[in-house]
């Protein structure tokens, strides 16, 4: 089989070693190390726009915030500014993040969309928090503010942003945190192989497969049909059926790693699958266990402390 693209031998390899055991120059270099050691049994937690629940979502006190619970990865979302300036943004608009509408209260014509602002308009807005505060004092990062924050302390997911590969990479390079970059997406093989040669010095990249969906089943064959061994798959389905856990044979049996999503019920077989089933539950193990039974060792979670001190308990999140 052929290993994709995606293996960052530095980290295998440069990384010292002291009572058997090796040592790495941070934390982002040992976690990075855990995501490609298909044999690794750490469960690496990535947190979905932060600790959205306390602070904005995609802001720096929100990344801060996950850095301190001990979670693994901060997964952002990326919009381009009017003036090709990358933002942390999941909406095309900023009408439900930001004070947006008292701002630009005296300009009724004027656009709500990222791709429509400069920066320094940007800039001028207050980011909310849930129940619609404003907080005065925080602005929208820029995605370099944002990797200056995560550098050498947590890995970074940029999520469903491959259109924005080139740009990114230039930052990534640049602040030298390449190796800590897992970018994601449902391009074909060839489209991103071709994409990745064009670069000495590539991000890691993992496979987004619906395996309830044509067009998710199709990306996931043409990868076990043809040999192409990922560092992870992203996988995603909607009704318990035995899909998922066929599935997850064939990821083990390739040596590649899985990456499950509880943060919605629609992205992990339904209700009773997700993190809030396991937050009234008596055990978080009740929804939780299935996954590192199926060989789970990558998990997406609105509830990162949850499922850190469960994982913890487990012997499964300790580097």
């Amino acid at each position: 089989m052929k290993r994709f693209l995606l293996i960052a031998l530095s980290l295998l390899s440069l990384a010292a070693c002291k009572d058997g055991k090796p040592e790495y120059a941070n934390r982002a270099e040992a976690i990075a190390a855990q995501i490609h050691n298909p044999d690794s049994k750490y469960v690496v937690v990535t947190c979905h726009r932060g600790d959205w629940r306390n602070f904005p979502e995609n802001s720096i006190p929100a990344i801060e915030s996950i850095i301190r619970m001990g979670a693994d990865i901060m997964e952002l979302d990326l919009k381009m500014t009017l003036d090709s300036v990358l933002v942390l943004s999941h909406d095309a608009t900023v009408t439900r993040c930001t004070n947006f509408s008292k701002v630009f209260k005296g300009e009724p014509g004027k656009s709500a969309k990222v791709k429509d602002l400069t920066l320094a308009e940007i800039k001028s807005l207050s980011l909310k928090r849930a129940h619609n505060v404003v907080i005065d004092t925080l602005r929208m990062p820029t995605l370099r503010e944002a990797l200056l924050c995560c550098k050498d302390r947590i890995c970074v997911n940029v999520d469903q942003d491959y259109e924005f590969y080139d740009e990114v990479l230039a930052i990534t390079e640049e602040l030298g945190v390449t190796d800590q970059i897992l970018i994601k997406g449902k391009k074909p093989i060839d489209v991103v192989a071709a994409h990745e040669a064009a670069y000495e010095h590539n991000m890691m990249y993992m496979p987004i497969v619906d395996i309830q969906k044509p067009a998710g089943i199709a990306l996931f064959n043409s990868y076990i049909d043809g040999g192409v061994v990922p560092l992870a798959y992203e996988v995603c389905w909607q009704s318990n059926d035995g899909a998922f856990e066929e599935a997850c044979k064939k990821i083990l049996a390739q040596g590649s790693k899985i990456w499950v999503n509880t943060i919605w019920a629609s992205l992990c077989g339904g209700d009773g699958n997700d993190d809030d089933a396991a937050y009234v539950a008596a055990d978080p193990g009740e929804v939780y266990q299935q996954y590192l039974d199926n060989g789970v060792s990558m998990i997406q979670t609105d509830r990162p402390e949850l499922l850190i001190g469960w994982l913890r308990k487990k012997g499964r999140h300790t580097l």
